[in-house]
């Protein structure tokens, strides 16, 4: 007698297949892929926000750690709430908090000017280079991120001070009679800036020049164009992602920077990453320095949340 073949019914396929491993991937794959930098974010981002945002709202304290408490739970079981907003109001009041965040504004956009005056040259030309030529290339463009941060700029630092190798140089040639006084001034923090950040703008256009379609400057060089003006009609527009996504990169850590106005710049290069650090270990007022934290991300993020919601819209539309 032959075996009855057993098959399931649809539903039952239905059903084991809901509860597989392909199933559960093909339902949630999105949020399986979404839910690691979403944890990420959480951990590193989010919670430490919420606990500065908690302190802003503190009062200075001597004790460990040195605020007061926000809120409280009374004996009977009651919560008492102690915000203040003194911390914010200090802020409009000391006019060093606005000077430092100006002065963090034009550093950050002139020097990410000047990385791209300087980036978007060596991205065509390495966009237009053979495939050799631009691994040579990609590799020195991306050998500085082999050593630490700190150390280039204490390498900076020992090429630009008085007695350093480019006065050296200068003086042996005889190109300068006494040492040209380049540490401790403006142009030292800008010098630091771009040598650090150079790498973040050309990269991003590179990837995008590297896209662009040769044919199309053909095609304008055959219609008449001059080439300045198929660089500005077509090369320009088409690149202009790589532009937005390096000036991000450089703009966005620059203006926050601390390391290089601390060892490059003098007394006058007042950035918002150096009154920060002053509030919190020097002067140990926490509820003032989170303040500051907290109203430098809105001042800075919300402009930019603002016009990537609008870029979304438009994109959508």
């Amino acid at each position: 007698m032959e075996p009855v073949a057993q098959t399931k019914s649809p539903a039952a396929r239905r059903s084991a297949a809901r509860f597989s491993l392909g199933g559960i991937v093909a339902r949630h794959g999105r949020w399986l892929i979404i839910l690691p930098p979403l944890v990420f974010l959480l951990v590193f981002f989010l919670i430490p926000f919420a606990f500065a945002l908690k302190i802003s709202f503190a009062e200075a304290a001597l004790r460990i750690p040195p605020f007061s408490e926000v809120w409280q739970i009374t004996a009977d079981h009651h919560l008492h709430l102690t915000p203040t907003l003194r911390n914010y109001a200090y802020l409009l009041n000391d006019e060093v908090y606005a000077v430092s965040y100006l002065y963090s504004l034009k550093t950050a956009f002139f020097s990410t000017l000047i990385c791209l005056l300087i980036g978007y040259p060596m991205a065509y030309a390495m966009a237009r280079s053979s495939k050799a030529t631009q691994g040579i290339l990609m590799l020195v463009i991306i050998l500085p991120f082999w050593t630490s941060f700190l150390l280039r700029v204490y390498a900076l630092e020992g090429i630009i001070r008085d007695n350093g190798l480019l006065n050296s140089a200068l003086l042996w040639l005889g190109v300068i009679d006494h040492p040209l006084k380049l540490m401790r001034t403006t142009f030292a923090v800008y010098l630091g800036i771009v040598y650090s950040y150079l790498p973040f703008m050309v990269l991003p256009l590179f990837a995008t020049l590297e896209k662009l379609d040769v044919t199309l400057l053909e095609a304008a060089s055959d219609l008449g164009s001059r080439p300045w003006r198929a660089f500005l009609d077509v090369t320009l527009p088409l690149s202009m992602p790589g532009v937005i996504a390096g000036s991000m990169l450089v703009f966005i850590p620059a203006i926050g920077e601390y390391v290089i106005p601390a060892l490059l710049g003098g007394p006058d290069n007042l950035m918002i990453g150096r009154v920060l650090w002053d509030e919190f270990f020097a002067n140990h007022d926490w509820p003032v320095a989170a303040a500051v934290s907290i109203a430098f991300l809105v001042l800075l993020a919300g402009p930019i949340a603002v016009h990537q919601y609008y870029r979304i819209r438009q994109l959508e539309q």
